[in-house]
Order: C-alpha cells, then structure tokens, then sequence
C-alpha cells in the first residue's frame, strides 16, 4: 500500500498539488451560457454523465428561454425532452416546480444562497455549491459528487460515507483557495484513473500515497470491500 503523509492537511494539499499538476485544465464539463441553465444541468446530471447532460441540454436550451417557459410547459412534454436523461420524469418537475419558485418568490432570477438554493425542488447542498460557485462565484463549500466521495475515501482523506459529514471533513484539510478547484480535480482522475472499478493503480499520480493502492492495499477504502 501506499503511505499517506503524517496528517490528514497535509495529506490534502500534496493531493491537490499533484492533481493540479496532472490536469492543470481541469474545469466544469457542463456546457450552459447563464445561471439557470447552470442550474437546469446540475439538476439533470444527478446520476447522469455530464456528457449525457450536455447531449440532451443543446437542443433543451434551445427550445426553452427562461424559467417562463419552462414553469408553463406541460410536464409530459418536458419530460419527453428529457427522455435519455435518468429519471427524466421527476426532474422535469424539479425544473418546473424550481422555476415557478424562482418566479414567484426571487423576481424570475436564480438565488444566490445556500438557504434559498436548497428550497427549490430537486437541489441539495452539492448542487446548490455548484451553482453558487459558477454561477455566482460564491465559494462556501465543497461539491463532494460520487468521484469526490470515493477518491477522499481511497486517499485517507475521511472516513466519513455521507456527502455532507465528508465535505465538512474536507473543508477542514484542504485549503480554501482550492474549495473549489479540488472537486474538478478529483472529477478528472476519476474518470481518467481512480475509477470505481479496477481503478490503474500502476499508473496513478496518488499511488505511493494512497491507502488503497490496488496491489499492496487489501482493501478498497472507497467501499470498505477487498480488492
């Protein structure tokens, strides 16, 4: 296995040090030209690729403009614009019921609050980060999505397993200026290398300091399960 650093902080910084090295572009994936579009496709990406997301969003934002239109389309046909997207049902209601709230009660803008974001429909904390961090420029927290979740868990960075108790870990350790930057990063290696599954452990960046490193470790901290 490999042998993380005396601490936890320090830990997290030489993480986000090599990280950044590795994928010095690493950037939001999801395609969108102002705030609500930003928080339409953090609403559909919930169990979705972000590829996916932006496939299904082109012709989406361009048939509707503004949360008008979306609050006052008929459900079903919403919804039939959303059918490769997972659980396209009930995101259609999320987008509308959201809408409707942002027209009635913030004057037909996004809101710019943790407390007002999280009170629309179908926006939690993650999604609501994402939207005041690119929407808003507003860093208060930490986007722990699934590849945040397990890389912070492989690399000894939490042992906590719900997103919120592993993002309030993770803003203890990792430095503030990269808040914001550490979800990318961590999205990026993820899918490149640290995957769910049979993670390349021969040919991470992370692996003479990771816990898990497939081969030496014997178990997948991710999961709790043996490799």
């Amino acid at each position: 296995m490999g042998t993380p650093l005396e601490s936890r902080a320090a830990q997290a910084e030489e993480v986000v040090d090599r990280l950044e090295e590795a994928y010095p572009d690493s950037t939001i994936s999801l395609r969108y030209s102002n705030r609500l579009e930003l928080l339409i496709a953090v609403i559909l990406s919930a169990q979705c690729t972000d590829e996916r997301v932006n496939e299904e969003t082109k012709h989406l934002f361009e048939k509707y403009d503004g949360p008008e239109e979306y609050a006052n389309a008929p459900q079903e046909e919403l919804a039939e614009d959303l059918n490769s997207i997972t659980y396209y049902n009930s995101k259609a209601g999320y987008i509308k019921s959201s809408c409707r709230t942002i027209l009635e009660e913030h004057d037909g803008e996004v809101p710019d609050t943790m407390d007002e974001l999280t009170e629309l429909s179908g926006v939690g904390r993650k999604t609501a980060n994402v939207v005041l961090q690119h929407g808003h420029d507003v860093v208060e927290g930490i986007v722990v999505d699934t590849h945040v979740q397990r890389l912070s868990r492989r690399l000894g960075l939490t042992e906590e397993e719900r997103p919120e108790a592993i993002e309030q870990d993770l803003m203890g350790i990792v430095p503030e200026g990269y808040w914001q930057q550490f979800t990318h990063l961590c999205i990026d290696h993820g899918r490149a290398t640290c995957t769910a599954r049979n993670p390349d452990c021969s040919d991470c960046v992370l692996a003479d300091i990771c816990p898990s490193e497939k081969g030496y470790g014997e178990i997948d901290l991710a999961s709790g399960d043996p490799w």
